[in-house]
C-alpha cells in the first residue's frame, strides 16, 4: 500500500519504468504525463535497476539511527519509578531530568501509559486481551445497589433533608430499606450487555439470569455461549442450579483469580458505567422509577453509545460485521 500522499502507486511507478525502458521515452515526458517531479521519477528508476519490482514498493520512514533517543538505562529508571511508585510524567521528569513529553513518550512505547493498565499489589503490566468471536466468552456479575424508598432519598431532596434525617434514624435502628441486586452479563468481544434487576443474587436467581442473558443474545445474533466467567461466590462455584444452566446452554464455567478482580474486568468496567450512566444520571423517586429507566439505557448502550475499545462504535456494530463477513446466519 502506498502512502496515502504519495503520486505514484506501485502501479503506477511499475508505469513509469514500463515507458522509459519498454517505450524508449525520456523521462522529462513520462513524469510530466504523471504528474511527478523528475527527481522523483529518477529515484523510482534508480530503485527498479538496483531491486527489481521490489524496489518498487513503499520503504519505512523510520529512521536508521536515533541519536537523540533516551538511553535504555535512563528509560529503565522511568519504568521502575512507574511501577514501583505510581508516579506520572510530571512527577518523574525532574527525578530523571527529562521532560514530562519524553516521559509520556517513554511509557507510550513500554505500554505503560494508563495507571490503570497496572496491576497495584505485584506490579505487573495488566494485558488487555479480548475474545475472537461473539459467544467465545461471557462475564458475568452482580451489581448491588442500594433501594431507593418511595418518593426519593437524600439523593433527590438532598443532605439535611427530612428524607435523610429519616434514613438515618432507621439505619441506626437497624432498619434498611433494602437493596437492589443488578444482574450485569456482558459478551467479551462485542461488549454487548444484558442486565435484569432482583431482589437477592441467589443461585436460583443467578441461574434464571443466565438463561435470560441467553435468550438475549440469540436474538442479537450470539446463538451459543461457549464461556462464562464469574467471581467465586458460593452462587457461582458450588451450585447445582448453576451448573444445571451452564450445561443447558453447552457452556463451561471460569472463574476469577482470588483477589483479582482484574481478571473479570470487563464485567466490572461496565458496572461502573451503569452507575454513572444510569443508577446515579440523576436523583430517582423511587426502585421502580429506577428500574423503568434500564431497558432504555441498555439500548442506547448496545446501539447507540461509543465506545473506546471499538473504535468509537457501539457494540452493535461488532454483530454486524460478524454477520456481513458470514460468521452468522
Amino acid at each position: 500500500m502506498s502512502h496515502a500522499n504519495a503520486r505514484l502507486t506501485v502501479y503506477g511507478r511499475a508505469e513509469l519504468v514500463r515507458r522509459v525502458t519498454e517505450q524508449g521515452r525520456p523521462v522529462a515526458h513520462v513524469v510530466q504525463e504523471l504528474n511527478i517531479s523528475r527527481a522523483t521519477g529518477y529515484k523510482w528508476l534508480r530503485r527498479w535497476r538496483e531491486e527489481g519490482l521490489a524496489g518498487l514498493v513503499d520503504r519505512s520512514s523510520r529512521a536508521h539511527r536515533l541519536p537523540r533517543k533516551t538511553a535504555a538505562t535512563v528509560e529503565a529508571q522511568v519504568l521502575a519509578l512507574r511501577s514501583a511508585r505510581k508516579l506520572g510524567p510530571a512527577r518523574i521528569g525532574p527525578l530523571v531530568g527529562l521532560a514530562p513529553s519524553t516521559v509520556h513518550a517513554v511509557l507510550t512505547r513500554h505500554g505503560m501509559h494508563r495507571l490503570a493498565w497496572l496491576d497495584r499489589p505485584t506490579e505487573q503490566l495488566i494485558r488487555r486481551y479480548e475474545r475472537a468471536r461473539p459467544g467465545e466468552l461471557v462475564h458475568v456479575d452482580v451489581k448491588k445497589l442500594g433501594a431507593i424508598r418511595d418518593g426519593g432519598g437524600w439523593r433527590a431532596h438532598g443532605r439535611g433533608s427530612a428524607q435523610d434525617y429519616h434514613s438515618r434514624d432507621e439505619q441506626l435502628a437497624g432498619r434498611r430499606v433494602g437493596y437492589d441486586y443488578v444482574h450485569c452479563a456482558i459478551d467479551d468481544h462485542t461488549r454487548l450487555a444484558y442486565a435484569e434487576i432482583h431482589r437477592d443474587e441467589t443461585a436460583t436467581t443467578c441461574a434464571g439470569f443466565l438463561r435470560a442473558a441467553a435468550t438475549f443474545f440469540a436474538t442479537v445474533g450470539i446463538d451459543r455461549i461457549e464461556r462464562v466467567m464469574t467471581d467465586n461466590a458460593m452462587a457461582y462455584r458450588r451450585s447445582h442450579a448453576w451448573r444445571e444452566a451452564l450445561l443447558e446452554l453447552g457452556a463451561t464455567p471460569r472463574f476469577t483469580r482470588s483477589y483479582r478482580p482484574q481478571t473479570n474486568g470487563k464485567a466490572e468496567r461496565f458496572n461502573r458505567t451503569l452507575a454513572e450512566e444510569w443508577a446515579y444520571i440523576r436523583p430517582f423517586t423511587s426502585s421502580a422509577d429506577r428500574a423503568a429507566a434500564l431497558p432504555g439505557w441498555l439500548h442506547t448502550y448496545n446501539h447507540h453509545r461509543s465506545h473506546i475499545a471499538l473504535g468509537g462504535q457501539p457494540p452493535i456494530s461488532r454483530i454486524t460485521v460478524n454477520n456481513a463477513a458470514g460468521h452468522y446466519s
